[in-house]
């Protein structure tokens, strides 16, 4: 699964990057909500693309998919990860699947080791050239009924792991190239046999991968020295 990650890259570098127009600033410090975020975990605002009124938009969605038919927010601190073998038909996320994909950015993601049975090791995985990563991911609209407001969630696709993944995890969230985002966000594409074949493991040379301090085990703990690689 992709359970925690780090997105640090202001937002206006994020829209350039993925030719998007940035729908909020963002700064530095974080004074708008929006700033540099070393330990990201589900229910926070998180940066995506998506195509809407035919333009990229970077916006900030809430992580964990919440169904249309859901009767609760709650529910989307269980669908944080989409399985690819099974995104096109599980109910909760077939309908996004064909007609509300996103990419989710991040500079890079956590996994936990199991160096032995009681003992995790938690690692630090990003792109070798530094570039942010685009998980394949789904978004949608729910709302809110007591409080009249709509709430737009997402999830990020998971698939197996590659070689760098392997030794560390037996899942790697989809990670997709350049050539593919127009396809991939492409709202009237609704070929999901295609689309599916989108969601495969990373080429082993894209990533590289150190170990980090285990204050990354708590989500309270939120600075730069997260991302230090330790002995």
């Amino acid at each position: 699964m992709c359970g925690r990650f780090a997105s640090t890259t202001p937002p206006d570098m994020l829209a350039a990057y993925f030719g998007a127009e940035a729908t909020i600033a963002g700064d530095e410090d974080g004074q708008d909500g929006i700033g540099p975020d070393y330990n990201v975990a589900p229910t926070r605002d998180v940066p995506t693309v998506r195509v809407r009124e035919d333009a990229r938009k970077l916006d900030f969605l809430r992580w964990g998919l919440v169904p249309r038919w859901a009767k609760d927010l709650r529910i989307g601190s269980k669908m944080i990860n989409a399985r690819a073998e099974t995104v096109a038909t599980k109910n909760s996320f077939r309908s996004a699947f064909a007609k509300r994909r996103c990419i989710v950015t991040a500079d890079g993601f956590y996994e936990w080791k199991k160096l032995d049975p009681k003992t995790k090791q938690p690692m630090y995985i990003h792109r070798v050239d530094g570039a942010p990563l685009a998980f394949a991911g789904l978004y949608e609209r729910w709302t809110d009924a007591e409080e009249l407001r709509e709430i737009h969630t997402c999830t990020i696709i998971t698939t197996t792991p590659n070689a760098v993944m392997e030794p560390i995890h037996n899942r790697m969230p989809v990670l997709l190239p350049p050539n593919r985002w127009d396809e991939w966000l492409d709202p009237t594409n609704s070929d999901t046999d295609s689309l599916q074949q989108l969601l495969v493991p990373a080429p082993d040379e894209l990533l590289t991968t150190y170990a980090v301090s285990d204050m990354v085990n708590n989500v309270r703990n939120n600075e730069p020295g997260l991302l230090d690689p330790i002995a």
